[in-house]
């Protein structure tokens, strides 16, 4: 074990199939069609639901991993503001006592089968990517480090140097490393797969930084959820930001498009917004009022797909900026993040609604595009500090 590790093995995980029928309480599967057009590529989109037996198990971020299957974040209530939107969610689990919950890493194969992966109390595990050495990496928003998850489900954790920084987001870069946003600490972070961290202030003060996303042009993006700018960083460290039209936007999520451009929610804003790499900016409104928008992700049809916190639905945008929404069949889910899976399908976490949901789009997930594999740029070093690993005491 290097310096600067702690390894923690799982506890021996609950297996069970995650599929149940939600409908009208009955054990048989719910699939609800939804909406009367096509949806361009040969399905119409229809929701299904796979519920957790644990009670309370809050499902947050979600990814697909290099095995296949899609792996998610469980986080906790009574943590402050654990999803990085400025609202302090407290009772973050939604069940109403105010008491942490499930803290765990959660595994799901696209037939359903559940596999949860336990780790400390209290640390609230939150954002979720797969890195190149084929983990998946999380961020701990309460413990203040990056963990690391095998697809056998064992875990390493390494901390962050700066203090309560509390990482949100995280996503692989071109580089070979994860990249994470640290909302409170205002800065983003850099981990190489040797658990080494180098971080990044951000100019705008107070910022607080929340989705994070690779770029076509190899650098990593990022929403700044106080700041209403979208910035952008080069592997090198040289960060940009760029001013969001709409006052007060509230920018969370953010992922790259088929277009070239980078698409992001706006909370606040109640809009979907598109950034040029060379800064321009288009937003697209949603007609639901107050929806709340907040993980977007591409789809395999070649649009974006968005959740809707507030409004309970799925929505849909195309590159040319049309929105189409579907209902989520359970009441006030607060669905809260979503990714394509391996099956063409967009799956997405029920935060609320204690379960994971997936929609169909007819279409089918091009191949993986081949990691670039190009040596790592030099890094500056951040004033008053060098690339270190801590050791836990």
């Amino acid at each position: 074990m290097r310096m600067g590790e702690r390894r923690v093995k799982a506890r021996p995980p609950p297996r069970f199939r995650g599929t149940r029928r939600l409908l009208a309480g009955s054990s048989a599967a719910l699939v609800a069609l939804l909406g009367a057009g096509r949806d361009g590529v040969g399905g119409t989109p229809s929701i299904t639901e796979y519920r957790f037996p644990t009670a309370n198990s809050a499902p947050l971020r979600i990814a697909v991993g290099a095995d296949g299957a899609l792996w998610f974040t469980e986080g906790s209530g009574g943590l402050g503001d654990a999803d990085g939107d400025g609202d302090r969610d407290g009772d973050f689990d939604g069940d109403g006592d105010g008491r942490p919950g499930k803290n765990s890493v959660g595994r799901i194969t696209t037939a359903g089968s559940i596999t949860q992966f336990t780790i400390h109390d209290g640390l609230v595990p939150l954002g979720i990517a797969a890195g190149p050495d084929g983990s998946l990496w999380f961020t701990e928003s309460a413990g203040n480090r990056i963990g690391r998850i095998t697809t056998a489900g064992e875990i390493t954790e390494f901390p962050i140097p700066t203090d309560a920084s509390s990482p949100l987001s995280i996503a692989a870069g071109r580089d070979g490393s994860l990249w994470f946003t640290e909302g409170s600490g205002n800065k983003i972070g850099r981990i190489a797969t040797n658990g080494i961290v180098i971080e990044f202030t951000i100019a705008t003060a107070d910022s607080a930084p929340g989705g994070i996303a690779a770029g076509p042009d190899g650098d990593l993006w990022f929403t700044e959820s106080a700041g209403n700018k979208i910035g952008r960083i080069t592997t090198a460290g040289e960060i940009t930001e760029f001013e969001i039209p709409t006052t007060a936007a509230g920018p969370l999520g953010i992922a790259a498009g088929p277009d070239g451009g980078l698409w992001f929610t706006e909370e606040s804003g109640n809009k979907i917004g598109r950034i040029a790499l060379d800064g321009a900016i288009i937003e697209f409104p949603i007609a639901t009022a107050e929806s709340e928008p907040e993980g977007i992700a591409a789809g395999a049809d070649g649009n974006l797909w968005f959740t809707e916190e507030s409004g309970n639905k799925i929505g849909r945008i195309t590159t040319d900026g049309a929105i189409t929404e579907f209902p989520i069949p359970t009441a006030a889910s607060a669905p809260s993040d979503i990714a394509a899976g391996p099956d063409g399908s967009l799956w997405f976490t029920e935060r609320a609604g204690n379960r994971i949901g997936r929609i169909t789009t007819g279409g089918t997930l091009p191949p993986a595009p081949t990691p670039v594999r190009a040596p790592p740029a030099p890094l500056p070093t951040p004033s008053g500090s060098s690339p270190h690993t801590i050791p836990f005491r």
